[in-house]
């Protein structure tokens, strides 16, 4: 889904929110205080970075945000503000765990585009080849459709998540949701264009992504990204959950808002199975400013490999923006493009950016029910923490 200018897959809706109850409901007060930023950054850097990540946390209205700033020398910084939890007041910890949604998708096809550097996938090979009759229904075509659509969100095949029906997740939000379920709700309907004539979000093409991993390798597509992805680059806090519902290891709780005056809703138990290949993983910034290095460093992919992932195509915006295989490019405010991802899962919002390098990961723990001055100001963050000691960013 494409919320304003953001590429983006919202796993979970306000009817859901609505429908979970009163139980998990906290009020939010006034706007939040923000919190000291880390002991890891001095209170004379990143003051842009800093008033930014305040914005967040008072005027957008989320309980919590944080920042992990990397530099070309190797240094790292973490602000954070806000709280962790809104009963307790504790403030967010900088070596905190959040889902992360849609920022899934570069790990996801990172490990597809591994597979096609061994020769056991082919980008341009119908999705036929490797599922059969797996992508069929209502004039979805397998036959028709390439594994390069399905990663760059040219396949036409409609998104799940425009037809879940919310209260089928709400009668069990801990209830876990298989893919070929969520699947089978998309092939329901018809496509939103011919393969390739097109760009659309959609979090299908991502299941099936995970599906054709599992096939050519007989391991899931979480076992696989173990084992090529988080073994290999110490991802200590980077997780494929599957059916487990909570978050291990130190974590702000997560949140969403019904409405704009209605309390919030601590949603941080849900099966993470309703997002899956599109966006089931957990993680911390660190661990995705790692991993975000190594894959744009060139320490992933073989060279053939990391030029296709880059090879980007309009989303249709005015903005510049412009969408790979998964992986996203996009314009700063002081020159150049900076290279990332975007996410939100229920009770999180997320981004990721790295340019010229420096990186940055961004979290916030409210969504959905947040505003888009918060989608704004993460985009924000993103942009001032990687223009920061060039030209002037964004305020």
């Amino acid at each position: 889904m494409i919320k304003r200018r953001r590429v983006r897959g919202r796993l979970l809706t306000l009817a859901m929110v609505m429908a979970i109850g009163v139980a998990g409901s906290a009020s939010a007060g006034s706007a939040l205080p923000a919190s000291p930023t880390s002991d890891h950054a001095r209170t004379s850097d990143h003051a842009r970075l800093r008033a930014v990540l305040h914005r967040i946390t008072t005027v957008d209205g989320a309980p919590g945000a944080l920042a992990e700033v990397r530099t070309r020398r190797g240094g790292s910084t973490v602000l954070t503000s806000g709280v962790a939890d809104v009963r307790s007041r504790t403030p967010v910890r900088g070596d905190s765990r959040f889902r992360l949604g849609s920022m899934t998708k570069p790990f996801v096809a990172t490990v597809l585009l591994q597979l096609a550097g061994e020769r056991r996938v082919r980008l341009d090979a119908p999705v036929e080849r490797y599922l059969p009759g797996v992508v069929r229904g209502h004039g979805n075509d397998g036959r028709a459709i390439t594994v390069r659509q399905l990663l760059q969100h040219t396949s036409g095949v409609p998104d799940f998540l425009q037809y879940l029906r919310p209260q089928e997740i709400v009668a069990d939000p801990l209830a876990h949701r298989d893919t070929r379920e969520l699947l089978d709700i998309a092939l329901a309907h018809p496509p939103t264009f011919e393969p390739g004539t097109g760009w659309r979000y959609s979090n299908t093409g991502y299941l099936v992504i995970g599906m054709i991993i599992e096939k050519v390798t007989g391991r899931s597509y979480g076992d696989e990204i173990r084992r090529r992805l988080i073994g290999p680059l110490h991802l200590h806090d980077t997780f494929a959950p599957g059916d487990a519902s909570g978050i291990p290891g130190p974590h702000p709780r997560g949140y969403a808002q019904p409405g704009p005056d209605a309390p919030l809703v601590d949603v941080t138990a849900v099966s993470p199975t309703i997002g899956g290949a599109a966006g089931e993983l957990i993680s911390s910034a660190s661990d995705v400013n790692r991993f975000m290095a190594a894959l744009l460093h060139g320490a992933l992919l073989r060279p053939a490999q990391q030029r296709e992932m880059m090879r980007t195509r309009p989303t249709g915006g005015s903005d510049g923006r412009a969408y790979g295989l998964g992986l996203e490019s996009s314009p700063l405010p002081c020159g150049g493009l900076y290279w990332g991802h975007t996410g939100d899962f229920l009770g999180y919002e997320t981004a990721t950016g790295i340019a010229g390098g420096r990186q940055v990961t961004v979290m916030a723990n409210l969504g959905p029910g947040a505003s888009d001055a918060q989608s704004d100001d993460i985009q924000a963050a993103v942009e001032t923490a990687l223009c920061e000691g060039r030209r002037t960013a964004r305020p």
